[in-house]
């Protein structure tokens, strides 16, 4: 059952036109989506979280991140939208860390986070927990994103292929998430130059976990009349995902 409906939506961001398409499911498993996307072609950012905590705490933290970020307003050079970005970043942390102290030394209200910011010709991607970013540029697919997860460090250790990572019994297990233990929160941050004809994808893991790289490639070179998230989230819940999935298209259309 879909829980978010499509979202789609065109924006100039300086002199940047962009298409994009958002959607966000529960899964095949779950009742409750403790995902939530924020789409703003507007303002050139766009937004997966996904909550963790259970008993509705993650949807409470992913929410609170996308509705204070859908609070941020002017045209702002690329620079500056990132430093705001992190700014209710680090504010939406700690009063989620003050909401779950007041419930239990033991309770964690948390969410993983993965933005893209478009201005002119560059784009900046920002994140924390295991949310990805993915670039499609002339049909070779980039995670432009690197987790923060336990497998992630036994990859970079060298005691776990990178090819079984998400196989891997504790690949649920997240080290950095927007409300989590520590007192200061660290988002990484990457950029680059755009080039027409580029399609970004932000995704939980729900998706990650489910589709290989060739089917994600596949389903975002796409040209049918069905959206690209649409499409990815279909052939998720076909291969009936266990978590809650989330996919953002962004395309920089040639001209």
């Amino acid at each position: 059952m879909l829980l978010s409906s499509l979202v789609t939506g065109q924006g100039v961001c300086d002199i940047l036109v962009t298409n994009s398409w958002a959607l966000s499911s529960a899964g095949s498993v779950r009742k409750h989506n403790e995902d939530n996307l924020l789409s703003r072609p507007d303002l050139g950012l766009w937004v997966v979280a996904d909550g963790a905590g259970g008993h509705q705490s993650g949807a409470m933290a992913s929410s609170m991140i996308v509705d204070r970020l859908n609070q941020l307003a002017g045209d702002f050079p690329i620079s500056r939208m990132a430093e705001l970005v992190c700014e209710v970043l680090r504010s939406v942390h700690a009063q989620l860390r003050t909401n779950a102290r007041a419930r239990g030394r033991e309770v964690v209200i948390a969410s993983t986070f993965v933005a893209l910011i478009l201005r002119d010709d560059r784009f900046v991607c920002l994140w924390v927990g295991d949310s990805r970013a993915y670039l499609l540029r002339q049909g070779e697919l980039r995670q432009i994103t690197k987790d923060h997860s336990l497998v992630q460090e036994l990859v970079d250790l060298g005691q776990l292929a990178a090819a079984d990572a998400d196989r891997h019994p504790h690949a649920n297990v997240i080290t950095r998430a927007v409300g989590a233990a520590s007192d200061g929160l660290e988002l990484d941050q990457t950029g680059g130059a755009i080039e027409l004809g580029d399609r970004f994808l932000l995704c939980s893991d729900g998706l990650s976990k489910t589709l290989d790289l060739n089917e994600m490639i596949r389903l975002m070179s796409s040209t049918d009349a069905t959206p690209p998230s649409q499409q990815l989230i279909d052939a998720a819940l076909a291969r009936h995902v266990r978590d809650n999935v989330t996919a953002i298209v962004v395309e920089i259309p040639r001209q």
